[in-house]
């Protein structure tokens, strides 16, 4: 227990609020799969729909994350941390008591506005409220290993949730835990702010935002309307546009939302590339295979979420293991490990047929959460590796962002190569397992960059790199 002037800090009820809150953003993130083909037969809505209930979400966290960090330095940690809870849970109260499919991605897009306050948000109340650098290592890798767990189980917490109440207590179940964390928030958080607030850059800002909606827009409709069409070709245009104007003002900018010399830095780009391509496999293998469980093979959700458990245990076993490997050993060896794991998981199911054998499945399910779990802790150490402290924060802040920007994109390239079994009349669930090989081709393919990224990210002239980048962010 500590004190700042007359108040009194409890740093251990500050980390179990911020944890409280991370376990509802992150188990949120994957939790609402496995509810995804009751909410598909209950509002009937069609294949691009149930894409849409996800990225929604992770569309609003990706594109505000970063800016959200200079406003809470701005305005304060503790008034934009507890804005994000109740956004957060007024969003879920929005979507348990949605009667339409597009009420329902509107009420995931208020849920992920609220929930890119919180996660950046909570790590700046743990650095401000544990000062000494051991005990801050120590919090920080309780606050990590609760947003592992909570990906890892929200599957499992979903199935068990439709199966016993129906699809809206996946969404009713936060506000009560919501209105606790805004409790401890009032009790025992202690307001901050940043030394020197960073200027906020409402262009860059605005063109990243346009860049992932219009791309993320163009790969979910695109089997709507066709690859050929001119509104796709639009989408498609315009994302690219906004992504070579992002690039001309970030340059230009005098406080940027993204510091692009951060990218000369060997390791820190592998580690950016590394999270989009980890985090785009995670995120389709669960998307593609919770609708393969429960549609395909006809599983009810709870046994659909059960199925699940290799996954969660093999992320939980080997999140810890990864840190004393990147710990001992560096990056290296871990991004490799997390590769073989992701590619032969991929590589199991490029024969996926409906009556594939479940131990076989359940194989791919634990191979893929053991490559999950190795591969955070390499990608934030690589991320921040040789760089500054005073920048630190921000590369860090960065390879979170590239995290939720792979999961957006996971959904709606798995989704768009997925498509074959789309037809006019909804999808042809016997043509799925089949349409759903080019996928897990894919990513083999990944894995395999994954890896290949692992030794060029980590080599000496990857090092020497950080280290010019350093000197030149220092001068």
């Amino acid at each position: 227990m500590t004190s700042t002037g007359s108040s009194t800090i409890h740093p251990r009820i500050v980390l179990a609020t911020c944890c409280l809150s991370l376990l509802l953003v992150m188990m949120d993130v994957t939790v609402v799969n496995v509810v995804l083909p009751s909410i598909r037969a209950d509002m009937h809505g069609g294949f691009s729909t149930l894409q849409w209930v996800v990225d929604a979400y992770t569309l609003m966290v990706a594109s505000l994350m970063l800016l959200v960090g200079s406003l809470a330095d701005r305005f304060g940690r503790r008034r934009m941390f507890l804005m994000g809870i109740g956004l957060f849970c007024s969003g879920s109260a929005l979507c348990a008591m949605a009667r339409s499919v597009d009420i329902l991605i509107m009420a995931r897009a208020v849920q992920g506005i609220g929930g890119s306050m919180l996660n950046p948000v909570a790590l700046s109340i743990l650095t401000n409220v544990y000062v000494e650098p051991r005990s801050r290592a120590q919090a920080i890798g309780i606050w990590g290993a609760t947003s592992g767990v909570a990906l890892a189980l929200g599957p499992v917490v979903g199935g068990v949730l439709v199966h016993w109440v129906g699809w809206q207590a996946v969404f009713w179940v936060n506000v009560p835990i919501g209105l606790i964390a805004i409790l401890l928030t009032l009790r025992f958080i202690p307001e901050s702010r940043g030394g020197r607030a960073r200027g906020i850059d409402a262009p860059g800002q605005l063109l990243a935002i346009v860049a992932l909606v219009m791309i993320t827009s163009g790969l979910i409709e695109a089997h709507n309307y066709g690859w050929a069409s001119p509104t796709i070709s639009g989408f498609l245009g315009f994302g690219l546009l906004a992504v070579m104007g992002f690039v001309m003002v970030e340059q230009r900018a005098a406080t940027p939302l993204i510091d692009l010399r951060f990218f000369r830095a060997w390791p820190f780009s592998g580690a950016i590339v590394t999270a989009v391509l980890a985090f785009a496999i995670f995120s389709a293998f669960l998307f593609l295979n919770t609708l393969y469980l429960q549609d395909v093979r006809g599983l009810p959700a709870l046994q659909a979420g059960l199925c699940t458990l290799p996954f969660a245990c093999g992320s939980m076993v080997c999140a810890p293991l990864s840190g004393r490997l990147t710990g001992r050993y560096g990056a290296r060896l871990p991004l490799l490990l997390s590769a073989a794991g992701f590619g032969l998981s991929a590589l199991l199911l490029t024969g996926l047929a409906v009556h594939t054998p479940l131990w076989w499945l359940l194989l791919s399910y634990g191979l893929c959460g053991c490559g999950f779990g190795l591969c955070n802790a390499p990608i934030t150490n690589s991320a921040v590796s040789g760089m500054p402290r005073s920048q630190a924060g921000v590369a860090a802040a960065i390879a979170s962002s590239s995290r939720q920007v792979g999961a957006l994109l996971g959904i709606a390239l798995g989704g768009a190569l997925s498509a074959g079994s789309v037809r006019a009349g909804g999808v042809q669930w016997d043509e799925f397992p089949q349409a759903t090989h080019v996928v897990w081709w894919c990513m083999a393919v990944a894995a395999a960059g994954i890896a290949g990224l692992g030794l060029v990210s980590t080599g000496v002239r990857a090092r020497r790199s950080a280290r010019q980048v350093a000197a030149l962010l220092d001068s």
